[in-house]
């Protein structure tokens, strides 16, 4: 039986047992299972091709890439985005390696990626699929782009990031496994939080597949059995996600309606072809990869309203203090900002003061 048999088998197992008290230890399990066939699927895959991978210069302050089938408009939406001239046909694969492009916008500098179409088992390698969910693994933030008469698409996409590790909109589970020498898996939960997905019984059934006999583990929220897998493997990329509609202007306007119930989620609707929406999709990209801007005054000067720097969302002095030189936290002596973190222009500030979106900044160091 291949690798790609049995993990069809467990699938159907999983779908067809019902899921309560006297079955969810047996479910987990075959979840184990079936994530330890998912990763000898990648690394068999990997292991054939023997390198042939697509190279990609990173640039510009974030990287954003465009998954979606063949022939569903990422080629076009490219060039609507940046000044970037990837191919256009009305033909699937027309894109066979990587075309990147500067998306500039709000200050930032966005590099987009038009990938090859993804098709169905690229997790496993086909379709040059290890090589595309590589470069998506990579991202900053990732656009699934449909076509509007192909919905069910999105399931498909889905399901192959899941498979290649890659968590859409989520964050890392809050749990940690700490390995012991003996005394066997002792399950921990934080104070007053009630596990209602994964029991002692059932993370020791779990870790000891993964060869981890002796370990506390420390939950402090009410994760699943994968996501208990997702902190055993520690190879899953958890990247935000943009889902959008293509081909709007080809479709009767009571077909929206249809769209929403199927896809079941937010999305942009959008017409590359025709530039519809295109500003709104701009807006939603700056948002969804959650950085700030923030601009420099130096010591005596007017402050650089040109070029800020690009910083996430939570950042603080020290940070950027790293993010200039060493030297900069080393001799730090105070800040002084202008914007909405202060309650007035000019505060001074230390280094763990969190800035907030067009601050401006004057570092002033001992002399």
């Amino acid at each position: 039986m291949t690798l790609e048999e049995k993990i069809k088998d467990i699938e159907e197992e999983i779908s067809n047992t019902p899921y309560n008290k006297a079955t969810q230890h047996h479910i987990g399990k075959l979840k184990a299972k079936l994530a330890q066939l998912r990763e000898q699927v990648v690394k068999k895959a990997s292991a054939g091709r023997g390198g042939g991978g697509f190279g990609v210069k990173k640039s510009g302050h974030a990287t954003v890439v465009l998954i979606g089938f063949p022939s569903v408009g990422k080629s076009t939406l490219l060039n609507k985005l940046t000044s970037a001239k990837s191919a256009i046909g009305d033909y699937e694969f027309t894109t066979l390696e990587v075309v990147p492009g500067i998306m500039e916008h709000r200050d930032t500098k966005i590099q987009i990626l038009d990938i090859p179409g993804i098709i169905t088992g690229a997790s496993s390698g086909k379709g040059r699929g290890r090589e595309i969910l590589s470069i998506a693994r990579t991202a900053d933030l990732i656009v699934i782009l449909l076509d509007i008469f192909q919905p069910q698409q999105l399931d498909v996409i889905r399901r192959e990031l899941y498979n290649a590790g890659i968590r859409l909109n989520q964050h890392p589970p809050n749990a940690d496994i700490k390995k012991t020498s003996r005394g066997g898996v002792t399950l921990l939960a934080s104070p007053g939080l009630e596990l209602t997905k994964v029991d002692e019984k059932m993370a020791r059934e779990i870790l000891n597949m993964y060869g981890i006999h002796n370990a506390d583990v420390t939950i402090r929220e009410d994760i699943s059995p994968e996501q208990l897998i997702d902190s055993i493997v520690e190879n899953r990329a958890y990247i935000p996600a943009v889902v959008i509609v293509n081909k709007i202007d080809m479709a009767e306007e009571d077909y929206g309606e249809f769209i929403k119930s199927e896809i079941k989620e937010d999305f942009i609707p959008i017409s590359a072809d025709k530039g519809s929406n295109i500003d709104l999709l701009k807006d939603k990209i700056f948002e969804k990869l959650d950085v700030i801007r923030v601009y420099m005054k130096p010591q005596g000067k007017k402050a650089d309203m040109e070029e800020p720097l690009i910083i996430r969302r939570g950042s603080n002095v020290g940070d950027v203090c790293d993010l200039l030189h060493g030297a900069f936290r080393e001799k730090f002596r105070y800040a002084k900002i202008w914007g909405k973190s202060v309650k007035f222009p000019g505060q001074k500030k230390g280094l763990s003061h969190v800035f907030a979106d067009k601050d401006i900044l004057m570092l002033v160091k001992e002399k």
